[in-house]
C-alpha cells in the first residue's frame, strides 16, 4: 500500500486523463484506472463513426496505459444513470425553450457520484481526473480555482461538485500547460496520445446535430411544433420557423429570414411557439436570475453582495458583476450589457481565479443601473 494513498483515476483514453494517471503513478500513489461507459453510439441514430470517450478504441487506449504501467483498470457501465438524468434533462430543457449544458450536468451529477461510489468499493482514498483546474482547502471550505493554462481551463464545468466530493478530488494537471502535457506523453513514449484528435462534441450527439437527435428522441415533435412564427420584439410576424426547440438564444445562422440586416434569436416562447428576433444590441441584458445554486468558496452569500467576474458560457471571458443571494436564487447585476444570456446554461461566479460558485440561468432582463454603493 502506498503511503500517499490509493487513487481512482477517471480515464477516458485521451491524453489528459492518461497523463494524469501517469503523473500520479510516478508520484507514488497506488493508481486504479476506471473508464465510464456513458453512451452507446449505435442508439443515437447518428451516421458519424463512433469516436470520443465512450468508444471501444478509447476504452482500449485507457486500458493499454494501465497495462503498460502495471495498475488495474476497470470499465463501468453507467448508461442507465446517464440516460435517465442527463439525456432526459437535455431533451426536457429544449422542450421548455431553454438551452441545456449536458457536459456540466454530467460532470457534477453523474461522473463524480459514480466515481465516489466505486472509489469506496475499491478502497480508494481519492479520485482524480484530467481536468485543467485546481482545488484547495481554506477556512474549512474546498475551493475550485482556474487551471494555470487559461486556454484549457475547465473550472467553469466543475462548479456543481459537492464539498464532500471536492475533499477527495485531485486535479494533477491544474498547474501545467497543455504543451507540457504533450511533452510528458512524448517523453514516456505515448506518441499515439499526442496524435489522437480531441473531441469537443456532446458524447451522445457525435454528428453535432442536436435537432436531429431531438426529432429521433421525441416522437411526433416535428409535427407538433411546426409552423411557429418568427416575430420581432413589437410582435410583427416576419416568417415561419420549424419549431421553437430547434433554436437557441443568440443564433444568427440558419434562420432563413432575410430582413436586410442581421437578426438574432433574442427570446423563445414555448407557449406560443414563437421565436423572437432582434438586432445584436437587443441581445444585451444587464441582469439575470440564477437558480439551483452550488457555492464552494462561501457557505452562503445571503445579505452579502460581492463583486465577481461572471461567465455565462464556457468560452465566455466573463463580465464584472455584483451578485447577491436572495433565498435560494442569485441575482446577478452586470456592470455592462452581456450578449446572448441563454436560460438553461450555467453561470459561474469568480473572485480572481477562485470559483465562488455557480448555478443554472433561469431568466435574463434589463434594469436600471445597479448602484455599486451596496459594496461600501
Amino acid at each position: 500500500m502506498s503511503n500517499k494513498g490509493r487513487v481512482l483515476v477517471a480515464m477516458s483514453g485521451g491524453i489528459d486523463s492518461s497523463v494524469a494517471a501517469v503523473m500520479l503513478h510516478e508520484q507514488g500513489y497506488e493508481v486504479v484506472g476506471m473508464t465510464m461507459k456513458t453512451w452507446d453510439y449505435a442508439s443515437s441514430g447518428a451516421s458519424k463513426k463512433e469516436t470520443g470517450c465512450c468508444s471501444l478504441d478509447s476504452i482500449n487506449d485507457a486500458r493499454n496505459i494501465a497495462v503498460q504501467l502495471g495498475f488495474p483498470h476497470y470499465i463501468i457501465d453507467i448508461r442507465d444513470e446517464f440516460g435517465d438524468f442527463v439525456i432526459n434533462h437535455f431533451t426536457d430543457e429544449y422542450l421548455a425553450g431553454r438551452t441545456p449544458n449536458p457536459c456540466v450536468l454530467c460532470n457534477t451529477h453523474i461522473k463524480w457520484d459514480a466515481l465516489l461510489r466505486r472509489a469506496d468499493q475499491l478502497g480508494c482514498d481519492f479520485i482524480a481526473t484530467g481536468h485543467y483546474a485546481n482545488v484547495r482547502e481554506e477556512n474549512g471550505r474546498y475551493i475550485i480555482s482556474k487551471g494555470l493554462d487559461e486556454h484549457k481551463d475547465q473550472s467553469y464545468a466543475l462548479w456543481g461538485i459537492s464539498q464532500k466530493s471536492l475533499s477527495r478530488t485531485i486535479f494533477p494537471l491544474g498547474k501545467l500547460h497543455k504543451s507540457e502535457i504533450r511533452q510528458m506523453a512524448l517523453d514516456r513514449g505515448f506518441t499515439e496520445l499526442v496524435n489522437k484528435p480531441e473531441s469537443y462534441e456532446i458524447c451522445f450527439i457525435p454528428d453535432n446535430d442536436y435537432r436531429g437527435f431531438l426529432k429521433r428522441r421525441v416522437e411526433g415533435l416535428e409535427e407538433r411544433v411546426a409552423g411557429g412564427k418568427f416575430v420581432l420584439e413589437d410582435g410583427t410576424v416576419v416568417g415561419t420557423h420549424e419549431g421553437y426547440p430547434f433554436y437557441t438564444i443568440g443564433q444568427r445562422k440558419g434562420l432563413g429570414v432575410a430582413l436586410g440586416f442581421p437578426v438574432y434569436v433574442t427570446r423563445i416562447d414555448k407557449d406560443t411557439n414563437q421565436v423572437v428576433l432582434g438586432n445584436y444590441e437587443d441581445l444585451a441584458k444587464n441582469a439575470m436570475t440564477v437558480g439551483k445554486l452550488s457555492l464552494s468558496k462561501y457557505e452562503d452569500l445571503i445579505d452579502r453582495p460581492i463583486s465577481t467576474v461572471t461567465k455565462v458560457r464556457y468560452n465566455d471571458g466573463g463580465t464584472e458583476a455584483i451578485i447577491e443571494q436572495v433565498g435560494d436564487k442569485m441575482k446577478v447585476h452586470f456592470l455592462t450589457g452581456v450578449h446572448a444570456i441563454a436560460p438553461g446554461q450555467a453561470a459561474v461566479f469568480y473572485e480572481g481565479d477562485d470559483v465562488v460558485g455557480g448555478g443554472w440561468i433561469e431568466s435574463n432582463y434589463n434594469h436600471e443601473y445597479y448602484k455599486l454603493e451596496v459594496l461600501q
